[in-house]
């Protein structure tokens, strides 16, 4: 039997998506008053399509997120700051954001329950007389 290396850790899906939420907060400081993100949007559908499928909710709701209308579809809090209504590509950043943040917490209960139950009774009985 080939013995594991305990120090591995496995890339997860939430993983992948958490480094995708850093990357959001990164391109949010060093962008200028109207951002794009179009590489990072590509980026990021194409995650949530591997992880979930090219038809899943979560695909749409975040393509609603990169316009600023995903509030109807993710049932996002609105926001009391009148200015930031009004600023589209900030409210779409926003937005972009709680979505992932929803998606990961959704993702990480998902794996957790996996993990339970890949690591459940899964053990011989000791050896001894029959």
């Amino acid at each position: 039997m080939t013995e594991v290396n305990s120090m591995y850790h496995a890339q997860t899906r939430s993983d992948a998506l958490k480094a995708q939420i850093e990357k959001l907060e990164g391109l949010a400081h060093h962008t200028v008053v109207n951002p794009t993100f179009d590489q990072f949007d590509a980026e990021t559908e194409d995650l949530l399509s591997n992880i979930y499928g090219a038809n899943h909710r979560y695909v749409e709701a975040y393509k609603y997120a990169t316009v600023g209308e995903a509030e109807a579809l993710v049932n996002l809090p609105e926001s009391a700051q009148e200015p930031l209504a009004r600023d589209i590509p900030k409210k779409g950043l926003q937005q972009r954001r709680q979505a992932l943040q929803g998606i990961l917490t959704e993702l990480q209960e998902l794996e957790a329950q996996e993990a339970e139950v890949l690591t459940g009774e899964d053990r011989e009985d000791p050896p001894g007389p029959s």
